[in-house]
């Protein structure tokens, strides 16, 4: 069970019920350092990224971490989401989530976890304060199209558990925990691909490891935790 075509070929699409279309801005952006960089206002938020990553940056999302903006990369003509981690030294436990975040996903290659496309580095390295991370685009994600008024087929579940049950075993055979597994860490695209994302709390397994156990949303723990 290594290809997609045949189990998706009688589910239907998910509608795109992300935030861009709530938040259509667009933002013209600024050239600096030499048109290496342009930088945007961004719902408030500044925003410094390479040139080739091209306008309208539009705001598909934001929370806690900041704002996620989609683009263009001009080179590839690739549609990528910009995730803005503002100030993200500033508390040492939500700087270890980003590096461990980074470190996992650059080491990952599958269908069913989100790919990191490319790290934007600061213009100046001596006021690095802001990580922006590139990633590959999709549409919404699970808990969205659970809280919306769409319909799901049985035939939606079964597609989407295949390929859930398809990256967690890459993950698992990478000897990687997610443990925050939830459909709001479960992106989505109109054609019914999923991609495991954010995973910040993830952990390799080895024996010496003492992990901390009282992990994972509550809602989504298994029973073993308690």
């Amino acid at each position: 069970m290594e290809t997609n075509g045949a189990e998706s070929e009688n589910v239907k699409p998910v509608e795109n019920n992300g935030a861009a279309e709530s938040e259509n801005v667009k933002q013209k952006g600024v050239p600096i350092d030499g048109g290496k960089y342009v930088q945007y206002n961004i719902l408030g938020s500044l925003f410094e990224v390479y040139a080739n990553y091209t306008p309208p940056l539009q705001p598909v999302g934001r929370g806690a971490y900041g704002i996620v903006c989609c683009a263009t990369n001009s080179e590839t003509k690739e549609a990528v989401a910009i995730k803005k981690i503002g100030n993200a030294f500033d508390n040492r436990i939500d700087a270890k989530r980003t590096l461990r975040e980074i470190k996992l996903l650059c080491h990952m290659d599958h269908d069913n976890v989100i790919k990191i496309k490319d790290i934007i580095r600061p213009p100046d390295r001596e006021n690095f304060n802001d990580v922006y991370i590139v990633y590959e685009l999709m549409d919404t994600d699970l808990h969205q199209i659970i809280q919306s008024n769409q319909s799901l087929t049985d035939e939606h579940c079964q597609y989407f558990l295949y390929q859930l049950l398809r990256g967690l075993k890459y993950v698992h055979s990478a000897n990687v925990l997610h443990r925050d597994l939830k459909p709001s860490n479960l992106l989505l695209n109109a054609n019914c691909d999923l991609k495991i994302c954010d995973f910040g709390l993830a952990r390799t397994t080895s024996e010496t490891d003492l992990m901390t156990e009282y992990v994972v949303t509550r809602w989504y723990r298994a029973p073993e935790c308690y």
